[in-house]
């Protein structure tokens, strides 16, 4: 019968990459969308932020959504 709960194995090197950067190839074309969009003047284009003045959950940055 054991007595204490068994740690976590410290030097087991991880199954998934630390960084979500390392899933994306450098020439994937999802760093041009990236770019563009953070490149963008939102506020000119008409994105304002959304209004919760019934409460709720905080609004997505508009520009994470024209991202998706």
């Amino acid at each position: 019968m054991k007595r204490f709960v068994d740690g976590v194995d410290r030097t087991q090197a991880l199954l998934l990459p630390d960084r979500l950067e390392d899933y994306v190839h450098q020439d994937n074309p999802v760093r041009l969308v990236d770019a563009f969009v953070d490149a963008l003047d939102l506020g000119s284009l008409g994105f304002e932020a959304a209004s919760r003045a019934a409460g709720g959950r905080p609004a997505y940055h508009p520009a994470a959504l024209l991202k998706i």
